[in-house]
């Protein structure tokens, strides 16, 4: 047995660590129905990084600038600087451990690899408020813009009570189980299909994008962006918590490191290259909005940018077209994201850390059908019946403490097992992990306490099921010859 197996099996308890040869040596491919082989590796640097863009690009600007700026003013710009400042120094830790351990897990398995099983499964459950949740917020906007188009091009809208969820007046959002349904649906066909949809769609999403700035620099003035700060310091930092949101997904790629052609060279790449193209975007349309209305009229809007075209050019036919683009451009995101959290799935259950119907691969599609299924009525559930306002905080706190604890294990890594050959290492070590995690923290620190208390009592959930269900089953733990537990 290689020492360095015999150094991390020698930990006990919830502490220990998933050695990173075994990772790597099991990530042929998970449990399959019938006879077949593993996850299909089928995606390139384009189709890499699209799934990074595709999951990170979409409610964050169509429908979460409209609650930021009320809270930051025109100094939204540099909430979403300081967002993306944030989102970088994790980007390079994820970069590095993306190109070090290519498996679907993502941050799950890192957290595994180099803090512990315990941490690990910790992580897994921050994931599912990054991903699960987010995809049921993503959804939500969704919904809105939907409705937007009804408005524009035919003069009608669905009623709240079957477009809404409850608490913002309506009983269960149909539109939102929808677009949850399709994407479960066109996952399960394969990841190709998948891939391959979710590219046209981002390229239509960009398009639509460009669309927008077009017009509303039309009618830029620069008196909207004074006073540039009117809430100050505390203002710019609580609109980079809420736009935090916005940065969510760009990670994406780092689920697929199973199904990359190339993933030591390509997923950093995808994950540097997807955060550059979001941060330009998202400060481009930021701006454009801003110059285009002033920032108190953004106060109780939902779909902003269909509003400020609308506003602009004094009719309905951009307000339509935008909506339509904004109608593919989010379920672009419900896709890739949805994609994230199956993976990640996948990964737990290969362990044993939760049941083995979601390692399950299809030999006919080479993907995790039942855990897609199960995954997708779950999220479409939360959908129909969670606020987007709601959501979006809880995930982003989730988020934030997952980022933290992958800066860590970039530092845990490096000082455990410098002989890994590594497809990217993370610049100024290990000054930018230090960053990453401060500005997590920071980041975090400025959300509101009900979320703190959500995502405590999220937290002491997760760690009851980990004891009652996940040590009990954990097959690393079954696998640690008697020697090595003594």
């Amino acid at each position: 047995m290689p020492a360095s197996h015999v150094a991390h099996r020698s930990r006990s308890g919830v502490l220990r660590t998933k050695p990173v040869d075994a990772i790597l040596a099991e990530s042929g491919g998970g449990e399959v129905d019938g006879e077949g082989e593993g996850l299909k590796r089928t995606m390139g640097l384009l189709a890499l990084t699209f799934f990074s863009v595709g999951a990170t690009l979409g409610t964050g600007i169509f429908v979460i600038l409209g609650e930021a700026v009320p809270k930051a003013g025109p100094a939204v710009v540099i909430s979403f600087v300081l967002a993306a400042v944030t989102a970088l120094f994790s980007a390079l830790s994820y970069a590095e451990l993306a190109g070090t351990i290519p498996v679907s897990g993502s941050s799950y398995s890192y957290a595994y690899a180099t803090l512990g099983e315990g941490i690990a499964w910790v992580c897994g459950w921050c994931l599912l408020l990054e991903y699960g949740v987010s995809i049921s917020a993503v959804a939500v906007g969704w919904g809105q813009y939907v409705n937007e188009f009804l408005d524009s091009a035919f003069g009608f809208s669905l009623p709240d009570v079957i477009s809404q969820p409850p608490g913002d007046g309506g009983t269960f959002n149909i539109p939102a189980v929808i677009v949850v349904m399709l994407a479960t649906m066109l996952l399960v066909r394969g990841v190709s299909e998948s891939a391959t949809a979710n590219t046209i769609m981002v390229f239509i999403k960009l398009i639509t994008l460009a669309f927008f700035c077009a017009i509303a620099f039309t009618a830029f003035k620069h008196g909207n962006l004074s006073p540039f700060a009117p809430l100050g310091v505390a203002g710019i930092s609580a609109g980079a918590s809420q736009v935090f949101f916005s940065y969510i997904g760009f990670d994406a790629a780092s689920t697929a490191g199973e199904e990359a052609k190339n993933p030591r060279r390509d997923l950093p790449l995808a994950i540097l290259i997807s955060l550059a193209i979001v941060t330009i975007v998202y400060v481009a349309v930021a701006l454009a909005a801003l110059g285009a209305l002033p920032w108190r009229q953004f106060e109780g809007s939902e779909a902003t940018l269909a509003k400020i075209v609308t506003d602009v050019t004094g009719g309905s036919w951009a307000s339509t077209i935008l909506s339509a683009g904004a109608i593919i451009s989010i379920a672009s995101v419900v896709l890739t994201v949805l994609y994230g959290q199956t993976r990640i799935l996948f990964a737990m259950s290969r362990d044993g850390l939760i049941p083995p119907i979601f390692s399950k691969v299809s030999r006919r599609t080479q993907s995790p059908v039942a855990n897609t299924l199960i995954t997708g009525a779950w999220v479409s559930l939360l959908a129909a019946l969670v606020p987007l306002g709601r959501l979006t905080e809880a995930t982003s706190i989730g988020t934030l403490f997952a980022f933290s604890l992958v800066n860590i294990g970039v530092i845990v890594l490096r000082r455990t097992r410098p002989d890994l050959p590594r497809g990217f290492t993370s610049p100024f070590f290990p000054i930018t992990p230090l960053l990453g995690v401060g500005f997590c923290i920071y980041l975090m620190a400025r959300l509101s306490g009900i979320t703190w208390l959500v995502f405590l009592i999220w937290m002491a959930a997760g760690i009851a099921i980990y004891f009652l269900y996940g040590y009990r089953h954990s097959r690393w733990r079954a696998e640690i010859p008697v020697e090595a537990k003594s």
